[in-house]
């Protein structure tokens, strides 16, 4: 019982940082209606920014405390994710106001190669690290209950409570203030946001700088785990079926569906790997989502389309 926890707990954890990111993308189709590819790459590209400022600031200002080398870091890494996102709406979709989701699409998949060769040209293409202070020793829980107790790491607690925690302020944000409103009000039809005065400009630059904050905190948290690396932004496509299961118009389909996939790949790993020779991790949460567009292509809380001829 205390190894199977363990597995749950771990998946639990995993889930959090998936949803986290998979939120990126929801806040993007529920404000402009476009399947945003360059999640990762923002991902990526924040996190190469984060590390390197951490790097170059204290050297720059003779700063010797990492605390305060961190706060600045982050506020310069997050200063260059609003850049980007007033950018992209200057110079891509603001250009692109009511043009078909496949024209979107590929101006997203665009933007994607942009950000991962723009990010070698400014940040360099080596592996860097993340120091955040986040301890990453392993600690035992229930110890009393189980023999042995659950093995659990720290590093994996801290991340999936400051994952949380984002996700939660983010939905509320959405449902409780004036923006998110006039954000979703945008995402149900451009035009008619426009005609009661939402100025759709500023709602496009808004929403890319709080994924882009979205990425840098994912990034900030994977970035620590696996040190900041290209193979970052395919962590981040493990994002894609998180938001297929759960629903590209849904914040709580991102939660329930990053726990669903998190829990089932750490699970089918370790119960139903060995006997099909291992690496369900890598491909259970991509089966599982086509099973979902094969069955409930909106997914678990998606809106369901209906076309009225």
């Amino acid at each position: 019982m205390g190894f199977f926890l363990e597995t749950l707990l771990g998946g639990l954890m995993a889930g959090m940082l998936y949803s986290l990111i998979a939120l990126g993308f929801v806040l993007i189709f529920k404000a402009s209606g476009v399947f945003n590819f360059a999640q990762g790459a923002m991902v990526l590209f924040a996190a190469l920014a984060m590390a390197r400022f951490s790097e170059w600031i204290p050297k720059w200002l003779g700063i010797e405390s990492q605390l305060l080398g961190n706060l600045l870091a982050f506020a310069a890494a997050m200063a260059v994710m609003v850049a980007v996102a007033w950018l992209v709406e200057k110079l891509v979709l603001g250009r692109l106001v009511n043009q078909e989701g496949i024209t979107l699409l590929m101006a997203t998949l665009g933007i994607t190669y942009f950000l991962d060769g723009l990010g070698q040209t400014l940040f360099g293409n080596d592996i860097y690290k993340i120091d955040v202070g986040m301890p990453k020793d392993p600690i035992f829980l229930f110890e009393n209950m189980f023999q042995g107790g659950v093995l659990v790491n720290k590093e994996d607690v801290y991340a999936a409570l400051i994952a949380a925690a984002l996700v939660a302020a983010l939905s509320l944000f959405f449902q409780k203030t004036a923006t998110g409103r006039a954000l979703r009000a945008v995402a149900d039809d451009h035009q008619a946001a426009q005609s009661i005065g939402i100025p759709l400009n500023r709602i496009w630059v808004i929403v890319w700088s709080v994924a882009g904050f979205v990425a840098l905190v994912a990034g900030i948290i994977w970035g620590s785990k696996l040190g900041v690396q290209f193979s970052l932004s395919l962590v981040a496509l493990k994002a894609l079926p998180v938001v297929i299961l759960g629903g590209l118009t849904s914040v709580p389909g991102a939660i329930i569906g990053g726990l669903i996939i998190g829990v089932g790949e750490k699970l089918s790993e370790v119960y139903i790997g060995p006997m099909l020779g291992g690496g369900i991790e890598i491909w259970f949460a991509y089966v599982l989502a086509l099973v979902f567009l094969l069955v409930r292509p909106q997914g678990l809380f998606g809106e369901k389309i209906i076309d009225r001829v």
